[in-house]
């Protein structure tokens, strides 16, 4: 597959991204290197890794336990004191090895040690392929509030090597699909189509799926590097999402939801809003429904869940003079960003998702 040109960084995909790293690593004078892994990376991905890279410079693997509830500042002290301790400096390379939790915290952790240093992200889940790696997004929880702590900072390079998607359970993948079929309910109906019955998917071609939903991310936030604009189209689903995915992560009643499972469930919500709204008609919606349905559990809402749920929207990123603003879909494959919505209208939401 091609190589994708980003905003001053190349995408590569499988073997060509460990070539142009080992030409990199030649032709930059790093002076040690870096490789932040989670538990599970460090022993399903690490191993496949490790006999791709080409260096006489020292490497040292950081781990920290997986999971969101590690995506935090004080996992980035831990590594900042552990990079400190094996004398890292504004010369050496982090490799961030793993999903959107490690991609996040390890661009963070980097972009802040001594004012910023480079680094590269390889994902190694779904979602992190056609999502988190991808934007120049890094950054931190605040206790149960997603994402609240970051910075806007470029990766050297990311290389996807579709070969780590075997290390993944099958919950993981479906938590990557959401984000793929987000791709295509904001910017390209046809992407969306082939979603339709994912039975009838091949999935030797999968890759040329993941091929497309970079190339879509890539086209929106090139246009709008610092989410100013079209950028925000890319919350779809994630203004409900992830204060479901924040009540779910701080309640110890509830079990803890992937990123997905609660996107998942946002922008089915999200939909309902856009067809109130005469933005999508109701045949829309229902192949909405029904088709994120058909792939993902339904996740059960109790009365006394949905308050604690819309407080939790006060906190979102995309807020604006107190006002939560909210992306919908203006027909399948179109957006339309800045858009208030009462919490009546989220109410009603709620309830047709639990018909």
């Amino acid at each position: 597959m091609q190589t994708i040109q980003a905003s001053n960084y190349p995408i590569y995909f499988n073997e060509k991204g460990y070539e142009a790293l080992n030409l990199h690593l030649k032709e930059n004078k790093y002076s040690n290197l870096f490789i932040i892994v989670d538990s599970n990376t460090n022993e399903l991905c690490l191993p496949i890794f490790l006999p791709y890279l080409e260096t006489e410079l020292t490497i040292e693997i950081i781990e920290f336990e997986a999971g969101e509830e590690n995506k935090n500042i004080e996992t980035c002290v831990q590594i900042w004191n552990v990079l400190t301790e094996l004398g890292a400096d504004r010369k050496s390379l982090v490799i961030n090895l793993g999903g959107g939790v490690v991609t996040d915290l390890g661009g963070f952790v980097a972009s802040t040690f001594k004012r910023g240093i480079d680094f590269i992200n390889i994902p190694s889940t779904l979602l992190s392929m056609v999502d988190a790696s991808v934007g120049g997004k890094n950054g931190v929880d605040l206790g149960n509030l997603k994402n609240q702590i970051g910075v806007f900072n470029l990766p050297t390079m990311v290389i996807i090597d579709t070969n780590y998607l075997e290390t993944l359970p099958q919950n993981e993948m479906r938590s990557g699909l959401a984000e793929m079929l987000k791709h295509g309910l904001i910017f390209d109906k046809a992407y969306w189509e082939q979603f339709l019955d994912l039975k009838a998917i091949d999935f030797a071609d999968f890759d040329e799926l993941i091929y497309r939903s970079v190339v879509i991310k890539n086209e929106i936030v090139t246009l709008d590097p610092t989410e100013k604009n079209i950028r925000k189209s890319l919350n779809f689903g994630h203004t409900l999402g992830h204060a479901i995915e924040s009540y779910f992560l701080e309640n110890e009643n509830k079990t803890t939801l992937l990123h997905g499972e609660a996107i998942a469930v946002g922008m089915i919500l999200e939909s309902y809003i856009s067809f109130d709204k005469e933005l999508i008609s109701e045949s829309e919606y229902i192949q909405i429904k029904t088709t994120i349905k058909s792939i993902f559990d339904d996740i059960v809402f109790l009365e006394n869940d949905i308050e604690p749920i819309l407080e939790l929207l006060i906190h979102d990123k995309k807020n604006e003079y107190g006002t939560i603003q909210f992306a919908l879909i203006e027909g399948i494959g179109k957006i339309k960003i800045n858009q208030s919505v009462e919490n009546e209208l989220i109410l009603k939401a709620f309830n047709d998702y639990k018909s």
